[in-house]
C-alpha cells in the first residue's frame, strides 16, 4: 500500500487514511481521474452504482497498473435494489461494471428507513463477506439508531460508516458512537461546498500559519479527529494536493476552531431522504 496511513477495521482488512471521491463524474473522467490518483499514490477509490460511473472507475483501476490487491474498492449498493435477494443481484451488476473478481468495501447507500429492508440488506451483505465476494462491509447516511438496529438484529456491526461530514457539519455524537463501537468514519462531501470553507478566514489564517492551503488544513482535521476523507477531483495538482496531508499537524485549539460548532447540513437528511 502507499506511504498514506492505514486504519485497521474492525474485520481485520485495512483502509486508507484518505480517498479518492467519484461523484459526479461520468465514465470517462472517472476513468482519467482514478488512473492518475492511483498513479499519484491513493490507494482508496470510492464510487456507487447510483453515481453511473462504475464502468470507468474499474477501467481507470486497469488503467493503473497499480496491482489490484493494492487497491481498496468501494461501492453501494442503491436503494431500489435493497432486500436480500435483490442485494445479491446488484453485487454481481457492480461487481461485472468494475471488472473485479472481488469489492474491498460494500455500502448500504442511505437506509431508507421508511421502505425499511436495511436489515435484510445487511444480511445478503454478510452472506457476501462470508462467501469471500467482499472483504469488508460498511453502511453509508445511518444515524446511531440504525446502527444499533443492524447490532441488535444480526449481531454483525459495519466496519465503516460513511456520512457527510465536515467543518460546518462536525458529527461529534455520530463519531463518538462510531469510536464506541469501532466503527470507522468516512466523510463524503470533507470540504462542504468549497468557498465557505475554503474561504473562513480562521481556515485561511491556519492554511497561512502552516504554509498549507485552506484545502489540506480541512481534509487535515478529518485525519487527526480519525475520520477518512474521500475528496473528489479530476485534477492532478489538486489530487496531489488532497494527498499531501501527512507533513503538519494541526493543534487541538486549531482542531477546535476548525470546527467551532456549526451545524449545516448540504445532503438529505438520513431519517427521511430516499435514493432510490
Amino acid at each position: 500500500m502507499s506511504g498514506t496511513p492505514v486504519h485497521t477495521l474492525n474485520d481485520g482488512t485495512r483502509l486508507p487514511a484518505v480517498g479518492l471521491g467519484t461523484y459526479p463524474l461520468d465514465d470517462a473522467a472517472a476513468e482519467e481521474a482514478v488512473a492518475g490518483a492511483l498513479e499519484l499514490g491513493y490507494r482508496l477509490v470510492d464510487t456507487a452504482l447510483n453515481y453511473g460511473n462504475e464502468t470507468g472507475t474499474g477501467r481507470g483501476i486497469a488503467r493503473s497498473g497499480v496491482p489490484r490487491e493494492e487497491v481498496v474498492v468501494t461501492t453501494k449498493v442503491p436503494g431500489r435494489h435493497q432486500g436480500y435477494e435483490e442485494t445479491l443481484a446488484s453485487f454481481e451488476e457492480s461487481r461485472a461494471r468494475l471488472g473485479v473478481e472481488y469489492v474491498d468495501l460494500y455500502l448500504i447507500h442511505w437506509p431508507l428507513p421508511r421502505v425499511d429492508k436495511y436489515v435484510d440488506t445487511w444480511k445478503a451483505m454478510i452472506r457476501l463477506r462470508e462467501d469471500g465476494l467482499v472483504r469488508s462491509i460498511g453502511v453509508s447516511n445511518f444515524t446511531a439508531a440504525h446502527l444499533e438496529r443492524l447490532e441488535r438484529e444480526t449481531g454483525v456491526l459495519p466496519s465503516v460508516n460513511q456520512i457527510e461530514m465536515h467543518p460546518l457539519l462536525p458529527q461529534e455524537e455520530l463519531r463518538a458512537v462510531h469510536a464506541a463501537k469501532g466503527i470507522v468514519t468516512e466523510s463524503w462531501s470533507p470540504l462542504a461546498r468549497g468557498r465557505e470553507v475554503l474561504e473562513d478566514p480562521s481556515i485561511v489564517a491556519i492554511a497561512d500559519d502552516h504554509g498549507v492551503t485552506p484545502g489540506q488544513v480541512v481534509l487535515r482535521w478529518h485525519t487527526q479527529v480519525g475520520a477518512v476523507p474521500i475528496p473528489k477531483s479530476a485534477d492532478p495538482g489538486r489530487q496531489r494536493e488532497n494527498l499531501d496531508l501527512f507533513g503538519f499537524e494541526l493543534t487541538a485549539q486549531e482542531l477546535t476552531t476548525i470546527a467551532s460548532g456549526r451545524q449545516r447540513r448540504f445532503g438529505g437528511d438520513p431519517e427521511s431522504h430516499e435514493e432510490l
